[in-house]
């Protein structure tokens, strides 16, 4: 057997300064001489994949979800995900909602987008996913992107949230929770970072505050409780309820200082029994409470002003439950659509809701951040409309409610 045969090869030259060393191809006599290397072995996996996500998106303009971006480019959905986020951090993509993405499409010389963070309450009652909804529209119309947390109704999460807008490097922020203890140390935290900040319905210090007015809200739904007392009753209650917020704070237990002050203006002087509750907020701790106070309650008639819808609905679900719809009158406040409803059924004990159109909102808080960016002068205070919604004019009000039904399970 003959021994192999060496091939000479002629030394490297290394490549100079203004030359660049050219990849050795697998059919080069320079290739290993262990076999031709592969075709892919100068290929960066994650660039790879990183194309991969940016081909998902077929079209300029087109926004799709973590799901779509799976389904498209086959690739997992960790590794969507971290690519996502990547790109969004580098520009190449825009951030919609909560996880929604859309190629940037800026050029060279365009503006920089304005990044508006919003922090959430929750997204468990319709007014939040109505307020988010609204304010995704307008950020879209205003072509602003958007920056979601959630605060889950939950202190130590909200100042959480406040942290991740202010790493986000938002230019606005908008922050919409309920525990008036935490404002302060959320306002803080912006006001160091140097980040304006709108504050929906609970006042933040050194933020401008936009929502209800809930002294002249309560007061709508004081007088209809009284008109309904008067016509309905003879002028005479034994009892008021109101449903409240303890930790939102004191100007929002306004809104039943106002129901109460209204009921008294409407009717003839006398003593009744009031009762306060905290019912936080919720349908389902509310509704434990009003069972135990009826449990314990030889009232006959019971007038309950709730300080927000689902309370509302629990009083109502309450006096069914025991067979005392026919002696009681409930009123709500922002007229979600489940009490739309409610005020639909015949013989319900709710009289009235107050409306404060949170499908509104998002446009009237993007008008004010929009002009907080661009430096000019803005009142600290702005309030939104609101009509009171009966059953009388629920339906001229809203007319498309039963094209688009929604209502939580849990208040049935």
């Amino acid at each position: 057997m003959k021994a192999a045969t060496s091939v000479p090869q002629s030394p490297r030259r290394p490549a100079s300064a203004g030359e660049a060393a050219a990849p050795t191809s697998a059919a080069s006599p320079a290739a290993s001489a262990t076999g031709p290397a592969s075709p892919n072995r100068y290929l960066v996996k994650s660039v790879v994949h990183a194309a991969a996500v940016l081909a998902a998106f077929r079209k300029a303009g087109e926004e799709l979800g973590l799901r779509e971006v799976v389904a498209r480019s086959g690739l997992s959905k960790g590794i969507c995900f971290r690519i996502l986020y990547t790109l969004h951090e580098c520009g190449m993509l825009e951030k919609l909602g909560e996880n929604q993405y859309r190629l940037a499409g800026r050029r060279e010389g365009d503006r920089r987008k304005f990044r508006v963070g919003y922090a959430d309450q929750d997204r468990n009652s319709s007014f939040s996913r109505e307020l988010f909804e609204g304010l995704v529209r307008a950020c879209q119309q205003a072509q602003v992107e958007l920056i979601t947390v959630d605060n889950r109704r939950d202190p130590e999460s909200a100042l959480k949230s406040a942290g991740r807008l202010i790493h986000e490097r938002v230019d606005v922020a908008i922050e919409f929770q309920i525990d008036e203890r935490t404002a302060p140390s959320i306002a803080e935290r912006f006001q160091a970072a140097n980040v304006p900040l709108i504050a929906i319905d609970i006042p933040h210090p050194g933020a401008i505050y936009y929502g209800v007015d809930n002294y002249a809200v309560g007061l709508v739904g004081g007088h209809c409780l009284g008109n309904f007392i008067k016509q309905k009753w003879h002028g005479i209650v034994d009892e008021v309820l109101l449903l409240e917020i303890s930790r939102a704070g004191s100007l929002v237990r306004m809104r039943t200082d106002g129901i109460l002050a209204g009921l008294e203006e409407s009717l003839p002087a006398g003593k009744r029994k009031v009762e306060r509750l905290d019912g936080k907020g919720e349908f389902k701790t509310a509704l434990e409470q009003v069972r135990r106070h009826l449990r314990g309650s030889a009232a006959k008639r019971i007038a309950v002003g709730a300080a927000n819808d689902p309370m509302a609905l629990a009083a109502v679900r309450a006096f069914q439950e025991c067979g005392r719809a026919a002696h009681c009158a409930v009123v709500g406040q922002n007229a979600e659509p489940e009490v739309r409803a409610e005020l639909r059924q015949a013989g319900t004990p709710l009289v009235g809701s107050v409306a404060t159109f949170p499908e509104r909102y998002g446009e009237a808080v993007m008008k004010l951040a929009t002009e907080l960016l661009l430096g000019k002068h803005i009142a600290p205070a702005t309030f939104t409309t609101h009509q009171l919604i009966t059953p009388q004019n629920v339906d001229r009000v809203y007319p498309n409610d039963a094209l688009f039904p929604r209502f939580a399970r849990e208040y049935n």
